[in-house]
């Protein structure tokens, strides 16, 4: 099933709103001054299943001139747009700005909805559309489709539906859900009995209720007490969903529309960015260095100052490098769309792409700098390298294996390694000899699928202390190299992924439930082998008396592992208080007579030769005593 964002764009009063109810059978004005003045302010929100079974959720921006900054926190996400033209009017002003911003942020698919068809004669219509081809020429629009609705009459509706799910199952490509999640948040509110609720289109990677996440650029960390898509509790929210989260521990004031919702420590903020900026040959304005303008991207808005790299100005249809200077901090990744407003007034100049988000302040007129940014731009040999790498995580390629697949040199390939690793795209084990490589993605999917398997180990195995870390890398990790294996079960265990205990490894929040059935049988275990005493009780004696417990294993396993009883060898146990009265008896002896023989042990337990070299020979193992002919000394 394809997750799809619809975002509606066009000016004011042209029936934007109206034609989602149309489509919907929701409403999505939900303030009351929207209501009453007639208009969207803010942006509205719904969703409908498509006839496919895809879902869809809608995104209703304002058109009002005055509220394009709520539009632009909207766009974010969206994978289809729905131009809105009143047919009676054409294309107005807000419009063309509406084309502007979405043409610039990257958006690839739309259809051009006419609406208000029932008020206007055939021959008009056609007038209409012939405009529009000029209008709408060399835009993202070009060759969309062009279809008439009336709202009021549901003339077109069907139509206009057949065409979004024709576009979403063959143009829309699905998001990445395997890679860092990242949610902009786009409404913050409380409430009552609940706490902090946000919402958000995930546009990227997947969220699981119960995850910790942190919240930039405020750098607040919060659980995911609870998630919604489409009004409905959800376990996962995935990315192309528009998502609500009721967040722990946050209060409303902490946090605001524009913040990012993501991975702990998986993003930096910061004060400048290195962009492509490009602005509109429709533009009245022409950009000078350091012009103070309006920033939007994600769901932010904030104020920066831009540098001209290497200009001392911009004109209207030009392109340039520059460095925006930021009055607030901000959490971006390399590749975020961008637009720009001008101070004042405030009118849509450009916008562009994020080359370098967390950037060194740069000076102006450096060719080698132009030259990176260029490179940075327009990809390089780290996208060739990223893709092998992630072609061939699973067998954790180091360093000279990747030059060979590339055909680059070792100090190249690392100078792209770094770069890579900077922006978190791989993930590098530096050992003594060789480094090795894997790619985010993959580790993702690995940690994921250790945890799922920890998760279910539990269920099954309630009496374990969790998996023998030799078997975790004989089922997930059978041909790597155990220095790797170790290191990344060590990073596991430092991002508080797992825990462990010895040589077991489990989820950090498990623990072994010590209930009455299992306090019962170990009662009774204990009984036995105490009865027993140096004669040992055997291991299959104690199965035998339980067959019926299918955890009898388990539980005979944790009551060595919790020293409660003592394993000789592979036949015979003895209750831990017998095996120290024991120990004391062979020191305390030893050390009067300066050694004992098996003949001697054998008599101070009042126990058999047999059971008694037993004990010896356990002892010897420990190195408590070392046999020297028939006697034994203190180690």
């Amino acid at each position: 099933m394809k997750n799809i964002i619809i975002g509606t764009a066009g000016h004011i009063d042209h029936g934007k709103t109206t034609l989602i109810k149309a489509l919907t059978g929701h409403e999505t004005d939900r303030l009351s001054e929207e209501r009453k003045r007639g208009i969207t302010i803010d942006l509205g929100f719904t969703y409908f299943d498509l006839p496919d079974g895809n879902k869809a959720g809608i995104i209703d921006v304002p058109g009002h001139e005055k509220f394009v900054k709520n539009m632009l926190a909207g766009v974010v996400g969206m994978d289809l747009v729905l131009l809105v033209i009143a047919a009676d009017e054409g294309i107005m002003p807000q419009t063309d700005e509406h084309i502007n911003i979405l043409n610039m942020l990257g958006i690839k698919k739309g259809i051009v909805v006419l609406t208000k068809y029932d008020l206007v004669e055939e021959e008009w219509l056609e007038l209409v559309k012939e405009d529009l081809k000029e209008d709408l020429r060399d835009t993202f629009l070009e060759n969309a489709p062009v279809i008439s609705v009336s709202s009021i009459t549901k003339y077109g509706i069907n139509e206009l539906v057949e065409a979004i799910v024709n576009i979403s199952q063959e143009d829309v490509e699905e998001r990445d859900i395997n890679t860092i999640p990242r949610l902009p948040i786009d409404r913050v509110f409380s409430i009552t009995g609940f706490g902090t609720v946000i919402t958000g289109t995930l546009i990227s990677g997947k969220l699981k209720k119960g995850d910790e996440v942190e919240i930039y650029p405020v750098n607040k960390i919060s659980k995911l007490r609870n998630i919604q898509v489409h009004n409905l509790d959800a376990e996962y929210a995935y990315a192309g969903q528009r998502t609500a989260i009721n967040l722990s521990n946050i209060k409303k004031t902490d946090i605001y529309r524009g913040c990012v919702i993501a991975p702990v420590n998986s993003m930096k903020n910061t004060l400048m960015l290195d962009v492509k900026l490009n602005l509109l040959k429709s533009s009245r304005r022409i950009v000078e260095n350091r012009s103070r303008l309006h920033l939007y991207t994600g769901t932010s808005e904030i104020l920066c100052r831009v540098v001209l790299l290497d200009r001392d100005e911009l004109s209207p249809g030009e392109s340039c490098y520059a460095q925006l200077r930021l009055e607030e901090e901000i959490a971006v990744r390399r590749g975020d769309k961008f637009i720009v407003r001008f101070y004042s007034p405030m009118e849509t100049i450009g916008g562009g792409e994020i080359i370098e988000p967390v950037p060194l302040k740069r000076k102006r007129f450096d060719e080698n700098l132009i030259e990176e940014l260029m490179v940075k731009e327009k990809g390089s040999n780290t996208d060739v390298i990223e893709k092998i790498i992630k072609q061939n995580s699973n067998s954790f390629p180091s360093i000279g294996e990747l030059a060979k697949l590339t055909a680059l040199t070792v100090e190249e390939l690392s100078n792209n390694i770094e770069i890579l690793e900077q922006e978190e795209k791989i993930s590098v084990i530096r050992q003594k000899n060789e480094n090795y490589v894997f790619h985010k993605s993959y580790e993702r999917e690995f940690k994921d699928n250790i945890e799922k398997y920890l998760y279910k180990f539990h269920n099954e195995n309630m009496y374990k202390k969790g998996v023998k870390k030799s078997e975790i890398k004989s089922k997930f990790f059978p041909k790597i190299k155990q220095s790797i294996f170790d290191s990344l079960i060590q990073d596991m265990f430092d991002k508080n992924v797992i825990k462990k205990q010895d040589e077991y490894i489990s989820l950090t929040f498990f623990k072994i439930d010590y209930d009455d059935n299992y306090l019962k049988i170990e009662s009774s275990i204990i009984k036995l082998a105490q009865e027993a005493k140096y004669n040992f009780v055997k291991i299959e004696e104690i199965k035998s008396k339980f067959i019926k417990n299918s955890n009898i294993d388990d539980i005979i396993a944790l009551l060595i592992d919790d020293n409660k009883l003592i394993k000789l060898n592979d036949e015979f146990v003895i209750s831990k208080k017998d095996y120290d009265e024991a120990l004391n008896l062979l020191i305390s002896f030893i050390k009067t007579n300066d050694k004992i023989t098996a003949g001697e042990f054998r008599d101070l337990l009042d126990t058999n030769r047999k059971n008694a070299i037993i004990f010896l020979e356990y002892f010897d193992i420990l190195k408590v005593t070392k046999r020297i002919g028939n006697d034994r000394v203190l180690f």
